[in-house]
């Protein structure tokens, strides 16, 4: 059995009595002892700080750096300018997904790729396969770069006074290069919590002192683990991969069709996606909830008409926010209309469930 990985604050996370489990081989908090509807609670009303240092970075540098990633992701690489970031998706022939990820542009001849922590290994030979030409060199950055994730309608306030720009004017997926504590980092107006937030990236060796920096700048900042991080992101109706997106799933099918640019003269699985794209789709992922509040639907379940199976549940739970059981799943498309009925089998028992809109948690936006 291999041993699992740490973090740099993994005797943090053991000072403070979290709860710690094997997450895609890593050893991370999936809650501290408040818990984690309270640290849910956090993110959604005040600043929940997380350690997402298990997440995947290469650097991609030369004068075809530009041309190597836009030839590769499904995006249009023009459409961001210097100091902007992109969501997007490394595909294969098929059209599916080896993984999603975020692109940062630090210049033309300059990029971060940001990867899910369980496909680290496997997105950089992948991405070192692709590689056609001198002009870029492609480095695996993971293990001397640190994350922490300060997410919340109270984060601006809390980290102004700290920060020598004026956080109100980076706009949403922007970033810039910048100091906190006296160090070195990349501050990025991003999140996977449906919440206003920043992502900081600095060095591995840092993470302990900023993110101690962190939480002592007020106690409303409360250190929050991946349980919570899951429940908010399943209320913004975003992707996990393994879940709602994989080598089986394309992005017409999960939602993201708007991450695909078809115009753009070639990029890997586009073949395939126009093939995809003349037929009607077979399944979608669509959201979810249950119709008695005793029914608390779990990834995997199965669903089913009146016909018999008919699809599967991606991601579900308890919502902390909305006080609802709520899922996502994929389903036939003729049965993925809003307000559809179909059931869930929970332990040998069917239970109604109602398609809904969503995402199911939007924040109000100043």
């Amino acid at each position: 059995m291999n041993e699992l990985k740490r973090t740099p604050l993994y005797e943090i996370h053991r000072s403070l009595n979290a709860k710690l489990v094997d997450f895609g081989g890593w050893e991370m908090p999936i809650q501290y002892p408040s818990g984690i509807i309270a640290e849910h609670l956090s993110v959604r009303t005040g600043v929940g700080l997380f350690d997402v240092c298990h997440m995947g970075e290469f650097n991609v540098k030369g004068k075809g750096a530009y041309e190597f990633i836009d030839g590769i992701v499904p995006s249009n690489l023009a459409k961001i300018a210097n100091n902007q970031a992109m969501y997007s998706a490394l595909l294969n022939e098929k059209g599916t997904f080896i993984d999603d990820l975020l692109i940062y542009r630090y210049s033309q001849d300059h990029f971060l790729l940001v990867v899910n922590a369980s496909n680290i290994e496997k997105d950089f030979l992948w991405l070192t396969s692709q590689l056609k030409s001198n002009a870029v060199e492609l480095t695996n950055i993971s293990s001397e770069t640190g994350l922490l994730a300060i997410q919340g309608p109270k984060t601006v306030e809390i980290l102004s006074p700290v920060i020598k720009h004026d956080l109100k004017q980076i706009p949403y997926y922007h970033f810039l290069s910048t100091q906190l504590a006296g160090v070195d980092i990349l501050l990025s107006r991003t999140g996977y919590t449906g919440e206003d937030g920043f992502e900081i990236y600095c060095p591995s060796s840092s993470c302990e002192d900023l993110w101690t920096f962190l939480l002592n700048l007020s106690s409303i900042v409360k250190p929050a683990g991946l349980g919570a991080r899951n429940t908010l992101r399943l209320e913004a109706r975003m992707s996990l991969y393994g879940h709602e997106i994989d080598d089986s799933t394309n992005p017409f099918e999960a939602g993201l069709k708007w991450i695909v640019d078809m115009d753009k003269p070639q990029f890997t699985g586009k073949q395939a996606l126009v093939e995809i794209a003349s037929k009607p789709l077979s399944s979608k992922l669509v959201g979810f909830k249950t119709l008695e509040k005793r029914d608390i639907p779990r990834d995997g379940m199965i669903i089913y008409s009146s016909e018999g199976p008919v699809g599967r549940v991606t991601s579900a739970g308890p919502s902390p926010t909305t006080k609802e059981n709520i899922g996502l799943a994929y389903v036939p498309l003729p049965l993925s209309s809003i307000g559809s009925r179909l059931e869930i089998d929970i332990r040998g028992r069917r239970a109604p469930i109602e398609l809904v809109k969503v995402p199911f948690y939007q924040r109000k936006r100043s």
